[in-house]
């Protein structure tokens, strides 16, 4: 009798798990859609997927998808909640974001989604208002000062800073790096894979190209693996994660008194530094790789001297 509610049970709990499976292979091919046709970074991708698979399992758990059968007061209601667990912009904005995404890709699959669509309202954010965050120089200094030989892996983490604030490499081109992409007798690097979906070939800096060579002769684990900044784990070697990455410049961040830093704020800093010197917006795009000038336009607000010139008459004046 044990045996026969054993197997009972057991076959009782197939079409739940096969259920549970078709909603990770749906997320699947949504992540798939996001890298090769948007071509997201993988943070991105992974903000969108969590947000999308919790409407998925709070519509369908336990049953087929059937985008069909969502309505507008589904999205509404799948909003309000989790805005009630955390109000902030950052979370409207990403919320709105992700279940646009998502529907944009049901959408291609030939789903009709417009009425879906016309529920998901931004919270308003003004194009520009806020200067980018980046680092001054005495605090560039201490950052690169910060890694002392009292930390495990100081030349690591010299040379992944280095990276972030010499070229405006992303988290996840730092972690992607291989000996192979490095030209050291020309001075490049090649990012293969990036954001833009595209190979660059960019100069390598001395400073860069010096701390990297020393992380290479000095720290980095004797290994076949091609990947620059290699980990061990449990007797195998992997490279770096692209969250391992922002944690390493994170953590520097917080050792010189600047918690609300990240790794975003060194390729601020970089394009900062640039427009500083005379750099024009196109050439800073260059150097970020922006698919868009649209995206380098904050940086115009940092070249108080340009802006100077243009000036708009006073109002009430003949001018």
């Amino acid at each position: 009798m044990t045996h026969t509610t054993s197997h009972q049970t057991a076959r009782s709990a197939r079409p739940s798990a096969a259920r549970t499976d078709h909603i990770t292979e749906e997320l699947r091919r949504f992540d798939e859609h996001l890298r090769d046709v948007r071509g997201l970074a993988a943070g991105t991708r992974e903000g969108r997927i969590r947000i999308a698979g919790r409407l998925l399992r709070q519509k369908f758990k336990g049953r087929a998808i059937d985008i069909a059968r969502l309505r507008p007061d589904d999205i509404r209601r799948f909003l309000a909640r989790q805005l009630d667990a955390r109000r902030t912009h950052s979370n409207a904005s990403q919320l709105a974001a992700a279940l646009r995404s998502y529907f944009r890709y049901r959408s291609a699959c030939g789903d009709r989604v417009g009425a879906l669509t016309a529920v998901i309202t931004a919270p308003v954010s003004w194009n520009l208002a806020f200067l980018p965050r980046a680092l001054k120089p005495d605090e560039v200094e201490r950052l690169l000062g910060s890694f002392t030989s009292r930390l495990r892996w100081p030349k690591r983490g010299y040379a992944i800073v280095r990276c972030a604030l010499d070229m405006g490499l992303r988290c996840g081109e730092i972690a992607h790096l291989n000996l192979d992409d490095i030209d050291w007798r020309n001075g490049t690097v090649t990012l293969r894979g990036t954001k833009s979906l595209r190979q660059d070939i960019l100069p390598l800096p001395v400073e860069t190209g010096q701390a990297l060579a020393d992380y290479l002769r000095h720290e980095r684990p004797a290994t076949d693996h091609p990947a620059i900044f290699v980990r061990r784990m449990a007797g195998l070697d992997r490279p770096i994660t692209s969250a391992a990455v922002g944690n390493v410049i994170k953590h520097a961040c917080r050792r010189i008194g600047l918690p609300q830093y990240s790794a975003h704020a060194l390729r601020h800093t970089l394009a900062c530094r640039l427009v500083e010197n005379g750099s024009s917006l196109k050439e800073v795009a260059d150097v970020l790789r922006h698919r868009s000038l649209t995206t380098t336009r904050i940086y115009a607000k940092l070249d108080t001297p340009r802006l100077s010139r243009v000036p708009l008459p006073w109002p009430g004046s003949e001018s």
